[in-house]
């Protein structure tokens, strides 16, 4: 068989079509780490702002740099299709460009050596996927597109619109993953909380968690991306409800002075936001996770401090922070009162000083407890620990438990196990697995 080396950068919905692709590439190609050795090397890349562009392409130059004669470099997704124009006359180091609407037919573009780029945004249905990473664990899409329209992202401008895939569709999938020995899921799209909003549905999540119930293989699930005006309280409390939907809770607030939200176009002020965040607080054993982006056009001294003093005094359990980002294609990128750089970076150092205590202080929470969590393999660092993932993490993005000792011999992985919380080692907890 011929080889194929596949990078997927970018987010997790990015990497759902690269398992498309790699569905659909199986059966003709086995995989390779190396680049040198590839007969096809394929880089699905990430458009959304400045650092992933240059992560993009320097990707691209890197391995066109170690790839052998006569290989075919193709290059999908998202900047692809956000600079098709541009890209395809300027860098010649690519054989195949394709965007983000024929993951399902890159097979076809390979053996003809032809760019396309489908005016549709392509939406995963039955398609056969290979699932990377995981033998027990999956991502599921539940749709393209956003009918938000944010002042900072770009994604409407090349993904267009909500797109949701009918609700017996995923039902359908994850049945099939679960007889595949698949359990614990994870749900991603562009805006998870507007789902089925497109088919006038307001209540599309309450009624795929409704579904997902009745699955006995599904052991555990979590939703990803709620955002503030689409995310009711219904909606949390149907969450905490649920016996297979752990109580996890991502929500982008991106920022909580009503100025910013309001320049931000985020369509929800702070009190409201605020609510829903102190809601979610109050389930038993939630955890929450969210977005803020510094240094937006407009952002005064007195936005930061109020965005700071709420991030010191509410307990989030993890937030990822962003330097805002001049795109084209945004209403932000026309705005004046840009943010000098310095400005910025020196606000951005302050919240992560905030952030790190408050992620210690969540590790703090489970010290000399037993926390329920997945056996993941041999941790990537040392193969004489084991690795474990709290059952209400999120993969890769939320932590991981080092196996110090057990009490049970044979461990499996994929499977569920109770550990006693020993240390807490930087951002890492320690553990013993108990009988």
């Amino acid at each position: 068989m011929k080889k194929l080396h596949i990078v997927s950068l970018g987010c997790t919905k990015n990497l759902v079509d690269t398992e498309v692709m790699l569905g659909r590439l199986q059966h003709q190609y086995s995989l390779t780490n190396s680049p040198e050795e590839a007969d096809v090397i394929i880089v699905n890349t990430c458009g959304f702002i400045g650092p992933a562009k240059e992560e993009s392409l320097q990707t691209i130059f890197d391995l066109h740099s170690r790839r052998k004669e006569d290989s075919l470099l193709v290059m999908a997704g998202c900047l692809s299709e956000r600079y098709k124009e541009e890209l395809q006359k300027e860098l010649r180091e690519v054989d195949i460009f394709t965007g983000v609407g024929d993951y399902a037919k890159i097979d076809e573009l390979i053996a003809k050596k032809r760019s396309a780029f489908n005016e549709q945004v392509y939406l995963i249905k039955n398609e056969e996927r290979l699932i990377t990473g995981s033998s027990f664990h999956a991502y599921i899409k539940l749709s393209e597109g956003c009918n938000q329209r944010c002042s900072f992202c770009a994604i409407p401008s090349f993904k267009g619109k909500l797109q949701s895939r009918p609700l017996e569709n995923i039902v359908e999938e994850i049945k099939r993953l679960s007889d595949q020995g698949f359990k614990d899921f994870t749900f991603v799209s562009q805006d998870n909380s507007s789902y089925l909003r497109d088919f006038n549905i307001k209540d599309g999540l309450i009624r795929l968690i409704e579904e997902i119930e009745k699955i006995d293989g599904v052991k555990s699930a979590r939703i990803l991306y709620l955002y503030p005006s689409t995310t009711s309280h219904a909606l949390i409390d149907t969450i905490a409800a649920s016996k297979k939907f752990v109580n996890y809770f991502e929500m982008p607030i991106q920022h909580t002075s009503d100025s910013m939200l309001k320049i931000m176009k985020r369509g929800i002020g702070a009190g409201p936001t605020i609510e829903l965040l102190e809601h979610m607080r109050s389930i038993p054993e939630s955890f929450l996770r969210t977005t803020l982006i510094v240094g937006h056009p407009g952002e005064s001294g007195e936005d930061f401090e109020e965005l700071a003093s709420f991030v010191h005094d509410f307990d989030f359990d993890r937030v990822n922070l962003f330097a805002y980002s001049d795109e084209e294609g945004t209403s932000a990128y026309g705005l004046p009162d840009k943010i000098p750089q310095e400005i910025v970076e020196a606000r951005l150092e302050k919240l992560d000083a905030i952030v790190q205590e408050k992620v210690q202080k969540s590790l703090q929470k489970d010290l000399g407890k037993e926390v329920e969590a997945y056996l993941e393999g041999s941790n990537e660092e040392s193969e004489l620990l084991l690795s474990a993932r709290k059952k209400i993490w999120a993969p890769e993005v939320d932590g991981e438990i080092l196996i110090i000792d057990s009490d049970i011999e044979g461990l499996k992985v994929g499977e569920l196990y109770r550990i006693e919380i020993n240390e807490i080692v930087g951002d890492k907890l320690l553990g013993t697995i108990r009988a």
